[in-house]
């Protein structure tokens, strides 16, 4: 397992690369990148420098001559400089390879502040949305996708899959905003707080109390993210004990006269949570990644998925790429944590006989 784990390790660096280069690439095609936005801006084109602002009014292709003419040469080339792109195309890209295999990923065009400080700033506002999403969803989806086995075709059964799919239907931003319209204020009660992650007395409060203000305000946030993934893995689990309960090794068993909490536990969970585990590093990345956007965008919190769409936009290539770099980076490690999960749930897979 050692050798596998390192060969997995070791091919993440490559991965890295190509991922950087290609995003780097096709960055340089967008419209309307810094440079232009820049000189927008002084000739008084767009309204706004900073987060979405006048990014498009600028073609990619001869942008710069265009956009620049009746401005003096030299403030275009300072302009330039300032952003980095009076260099060719390629030092520019050997350059921030070179930083960031030193996990240097600079500083924002627009925020005043490096990236690294950006991302420790708004980490902790995606881990909690993350982190609390993920262990709700495993906490009920797998004990209901095995009860949901064991009873399969009953009245619970049908009732559950029932909810089930009409929470599968529903995605996670229309569900956040009809948690807000019933229990945020918006027309019905007001029992949670609508935006943020704490209340404006937080530093005030008791230990007891910014523990109760912060789950507080993770209800409805946490709540819209796991509705999507929760439907998914309870059906998985379902059907995996399913698949599994049927097989030949449970008949045996049962005729061995073993009770049925052994038969379900100590033989078909270690099989049927194979499909479970590998699962994980996929919803990990959705809720961190992927959901995470909409949802911030949604109740106001300032978190790295709102921030990476907010550099996008912007073109902030420094916080976009350092962010693209430690997703990618965090995705990968997740998949290779998931393999080697296989191991605790079925200790015959032995990954010294797979290649990376």
């Amino acid at each position: 397992m050692l050798a596998y784990t390192l060969r997995r390790l070791l091919l993440i660096i490559p991965t890295l690369l190509c991922i950087l280069v290609v995003n780097f690439l096709i960055v340089q095609a967008a419209p309307g990148g810094p440079v232009e936005q820049a000189i927008a801006r002084v000739q008084g084109m767009g309204p706004t420098g900073g987060i979405g602002g006048g990014g498009g009014e600028v073609a990619a292709t001869g942008g710069i001559s265009r956009g620049a003419q009746g401005l003096d040469p030299a403030l275009v080339e300072a302009i330039k400089h300032q952003y980095g792109f009076d260099r060719p195309l390629h030092e520019r890209l050997w350059l921030m390879l070179t930083h960031y295999a030193q996990l240097d990923f600079g500083s924002s065009f627009f925020r005043g502040a490096t990236v690294t400080g950006l991302i420790l700033q708004k980490l902790p506002v995606t881990i909690s949305l993350g982190l609390w999403a993920t262990l709700i969803t495993y906490l009920i989806s797998i004990p209901l996708g095995i009860r949901k086995a064991v009873l399969h075709g009953s009245r619970f059964d049908v009732w559950s899959s029932t909810v089930i799919i009409i929470g599968y239907a529903i995605p996670a931003f229309l569900f956040a905003i009809l948690l807000i319209v019933v229990f945020a204020g918006g027309s019905y009660w007001s029992w949670f707080p609508a935006q943020g992650l704490f209340s404006d007395d937080f530093a005030s409060l008791s230990p007891f109390g910014k523990l109760r203000d912060y789950l507080w305000h993770l209800v409805l946030p946490v709540s819209a993210l796991v509705i999507g993934g929760f439907a998914t893995l309870t059906i998985l689990t379902k059907n995996s004990f399913l698949n599994e309960i049927g097989r030949q090794y449970v008949v045996t068993a049962r005729a061995k006269g073993l009770s049925e909490q052994r038969v379900l536990y100590g033989h078909v969970f270690r099989n049927a949570m194979l499909l479970v585990v590998a699962g994980i590093p996929q919803a990990l990345i959705e809720v961190f990644f992927a959901g995470s956007l909409l949802i911030e965008t949604i109740f106001g919190l300032d978190g790295i998925g709102r921030m990476s769409y907010e550099a996008a936009v912007s073109r902030d290539y420094p916080v976009v790429f350092g962010t693209l770099f430690l997703f990618t980076l965090f995705g990968l490690l997740i998949k290779l944590v998931g393999d080697l999960c296989y191991t605790l749930v079925d200790p015959r897979i032995d990954f010294s006989a797979r290649s990376a």
